[in-house]
């Protein structure tokens, strides 16, 4: 699964440390997530995307085998 946490983070001026107290996560969950060394939990997934006003399916893409 590949998302695109960072970029949409970075248009928004989000540091990653702000988004992870927002979450209620460590800075370093979000840079995790952001390199897909993470998957975040459902709970996790539908926090970054109310904080980044996004929706979960277009922060979060599934590739071809997942």
């Amino acid at each position: 699964m590949k998302n695109i946490i960072k970029e949409t983070r970075l248009k928004q001026s989000i540091s990653q440390g702000d988004l992870a107290k927002l979450c209620g996560v460590s800075r370093q969950t979000i840079h995790s997530i952001e390199t897909s060394k993470y998957q975040p939990t459902i709970r996790l997934a539908l926090k970054l995307s109310k904080h980044l006003s996004s929706e979960v399916n277009k922060l979060f893409i599934l590739e071809k085998g997942d």
